[in-house]
């Protein structure tokens, strides 16, 4: 059932994976070696002799003085050095680039390894002669609609048996399936909340998106519902570059937070129509009938303020279905807050620290989860997971101007909140809440 799950979910992941690659690729200093003269002349130099003059022409001395231009096989590399505020610089070359070639290139603006700002033009797709250019619907609404039906419909069934339905049940009488709209409704909703917060961002940036899909999964009666939870989830594709980290951070963060704020207040109010059962000793974190609430110490400190002095130690929680929502919730928001490659929590720590940071500390991640994995074997498909997902994030077109203390002040609560659910309750937390 493992093998199954985890196969299931790597099949689902790559074919996201497929469907949402960004339009261009980041333009790698050392992925290239040095072109021939021949090279240069023939195949890898996009413009002609006349249009690299023109090119020169748009490094203004004042704003970015360039020193040398390379040609490689994705793009034209601009070297210099940066004479003023980086945001001014990319919008001040920017336009001068556009003017000159119109909406042929894509005008990057990156670091190198050694931390000093280059200038990458990138040939254009959306630039294609229309003619030849294929026909691409950005938005399916009746792709969205079946997928979200569907999935309202196996979360149904996944939630009729979490509320106690039973096969022969279902079969003697249909009704009792709306028994598990609680917990369908709520993880539904969270999912909308969270990937509309994306969504919402990006068109708020003109960020071209399709609307959110839901990825339903099969489900069969009888089966341990930790292993069929109704849903994979759901997600959004980005057909544009991102224009610069401030957008990065805003479109990463909206959606975690979006899903949060529905997901904390759901699962306190599901505690409050949950019951208590003893500790078992194969509890783990999907143990919904007996769910240990020190695995986590935000799920700790809301059962505490729902039960009150009815939670006491040696007892676990048997989860009303609208708190399994809930917390499904805090662990969908969890994985997504993850600082690693293009979950929400590396883009978020690419836009604060810049993508080379934000590679060391995927690895960094990387390496604690195994770790958390050696400790907890819950964490085991968490810690597969990172270990096959490239540690590298995609660049902003913009990589290069840094966030404001407000963002980044938000992004290290992103990060605590993140602790907060992930780390368990510390010992003297523990006895002081009677836990």
């Amino acid at each position: 059932m493992w093998l199954f799950l985890l196969l299931l979910g790597f099949t689902t992941y790559y074919i996201i994976k497929r469907n949402t690659a960004p339009l261009t690729r980041t333009p790698v200093e050392e992925s290239a070696a040095a072109p021939t003269p021949e090279q240069t002349e023939t195949k890898l130099r996009p413009i002609n002799a006349q249009e690299e003059k023109s090119l020169r022409d748009c490094f203004p001395w004042g704003i970015y003085y360039l020193q040398q231009l390379d040609y490689r096989p994705q793009a034209i590399l601009c070297r210099g050095k940066l004479q003023t505020a980086p945001e001014m610089a990319y919008e001040r070359i920017k336009t001068n680039v556009e003017g000159v070639f119109g909406d042929r290139f894509l005008v990057l603006f990156q670091e190198s390894f050694q931390g000093q700002p280059f200038f990458a033009l990138v040939p254009n797709p959306s630039a294609e002669p229309k003619a030849e250019a294929p026909t691409q619907t950005l938005n399916r609404p009746w792709l969205a609609l079946a997928l979200l039906l569907i999935t309202l419909f196996t979360t149904t069934v996944v939630g009729a048996e979490m509320a106690g339905v039973r096969p022969e049940d279902l079969e003697a009488n249909s009704q009792v399936l709306l028994k598990g709209l609680p917990y369908s409704l709520g993880i539904v909703l969270i999912l909308a909340c969270h990937e509309g917060s994306h969504y919402l961002t990006a068109l708020f940036y003109r960020i071209k998106t399709t609307l959110p899909y839901f990825i339903p999964v099969p489900f069969f009666l009888g089966t341990p519902v930790p292993f069929f939870l109704g849903t994979f989830g759901a997600f959004i594709q980005m057909k544009s570059p991102v224009p610069h980290r401030r957008a990065l951070f805003d479109v990463a963060i909206a959606g975690p937070l979006g899903g949060f704020v529905v997901a904390l207040p759901l699962l306190w109010w599901g505690l409050t129509q949950s019951q208590l059962a003893p500790i078992a000793e194969t509890s783990s974190l999907l143990s919904f009938d007996h769910l240990d609430p020190r695995f986590s110490l935000l799920l700790a400190a809301t059962s505490k303020i729902a039960l009150g002095e009815a939670l006491k130690p040696g007892l676990a929680l048997d989860l009303h279905p609208a708190a399994i929502a809930g917390y499904l919730g805090l662990i969908v928001t969890a994985l997504n807050l993850m600082p690693f490659g293009q979950l929400d929590g590396g883009h978020i720590i690419h836009a604060m620290l810049g993508q080379r940071a934000a590679v060391m500390v995927g690895q960094l991640t990387r390496i604690i989860m195994v770790v958390f994995a050696l400790i907890h074997r819950d964490f085991f498909l968490w810690a597969i997971l990172l270990l096959l997902m490239p540690a590298g994030d995609q660049p902003a077109l913009n990589d290069v101007t840094e966030l404001d203390n407000r963002r980044d002040l938000l992004g290290v609560g992103a990060m605590i909140l993140l602790a907060c659910i992930l780390l368990p309750v510390p010992a003297v937390l523990a006895r002081s809440w009677s836990l």
